[in-house]
């Protein structure tokens, strides 16, 4: 289990959910940007510090004696989709500076927030319509915009730091290793979570859209539950996949009836065992508005009438 745990993001919303009990239960480093939350309220204990910079002497001494990295950290985008990519750059070389920062330091094991947008073409085209009924984590990530773009981006780049080794390619594309990382045998264990929806489902809030409130009824994941998960991806004793390599990606959702991601592996490698139920956490506000009059509460997701 982990003494030492560093968490960036550390005054944003995620972690506002998780860390009265990282709190009680490691000792923290906490990381962000600025040391106060959406409202303006101060957080004790975060350090400011940009993970952006490629300088990363300027934060490295944050990571040395750390057990574990949970890594929440995000930069906001805005203006036109197709500009996102810029933006998105920046948090996949945040990542890359996260991950390379903890494998320089030492650090045996990094959980990452990714989000279930990182698959999202999937839920569009496929579930949404019905022509697929659940989705495993393992599916080659599919995205059709650039925030789910960036997540495939991470879980991929933490392969590499997972594998323990990189190849690279000269001219002529002959595999080449060089020094440094390729020439190490240290598996770095990484964790990613694809959360889903960490919020209150209110109804009042879909404009009488029934099809994305049932969505959001199988996205939910309540906040002892990510709490738990993140926790079971730092503490797990043992992640390595089939082949060995110490690399899991994972659906961060409760136990609802109405999910359509799997949570095979996070129940069977981390060990999760998520308490809550949408359905049932919501069971009255259900009842009025998926199975009042002139509706129909039929189906996981889709059916807009119902």
């Amino acid at each position: 289990m982990p003494n030492k745990v560093l968490m960036t993001g550390a005054a944003g919303y995620i972690a506002s959910q998780m860390l009265p009990t990282f709190r009680e239960q490691y000792e923290t480093v906490l990381l962000d940007v600025k040391d106060t939350n959406r409202r303006g309220e101060r957080i004790e204990g975060v350090q400011v510090a940009d993970l952006i910079d490629p300088d990363r002497t300027k934060y490295a001494h944050h990571f040395e004696g750390v057990d574990a990295v949970v890594h929440l950290g995000h930069k906001g985008r805005a203006g036109d989709p197709l500009d996102h990519f810029f933006t998105e750059k920046n948090n996949v070389e945040m990542v890359y500076n996260i991950l390379r920062t903890a494998y320089d330091a030492g650090v045996p094991r990094v959980a990452i927030a990714s989000s279930n947008h990182a698959a999202d073409w999937y839920e569009h085209t496929l579930i949404h319509e019905r022509k697929m009924e659940m989705l495993e984590p393992y599916r080659l990530p599919l995205s059709d915009n650039f925030y789910g773009w960036a997540k495939a981006s991470y879980e991929h780049m933490g392969f590499l730091f997972a594998c323990g080794a990189m190849g690279f390619s000269d001219d002529s594309g002959r595999e080449q290793h060089t020094g440094g990382l390729a020439n190490t045998t240290r598996k770095m264990g990484v964790v990613y979570v694809r959360i889903g929806a960490p919020r209150d489902i209110e109804v009042d809030n879909y404009d009488n859209d029934r099809s994305w409130y049932k969505r959001d009824l199988g996205a939910y994941i309540s906040p002892r539950d990510i709490t738990q998960l993140f926790e079971r991806a730092i503490e797990a004793p043992n992640i390595e996949n089939e082949h060995g390599v110490p690399w899991q990606v994972v659906y961060g959702i409760s136990n609802n009836t109405r999910a359509f991601w799997s949570l095979s592996n996070a129940r069977e490698v981390l060990g999760y065992e998520p308490q809550d139920d949408s359905e049932v956490k919501y069971a009255a506000d259900i009842q009025r508005f998926l199975m009042g009059d002139g509706t129909t509460g039929g189906g996981r997701v889709g059916g807009g009438s119902g």
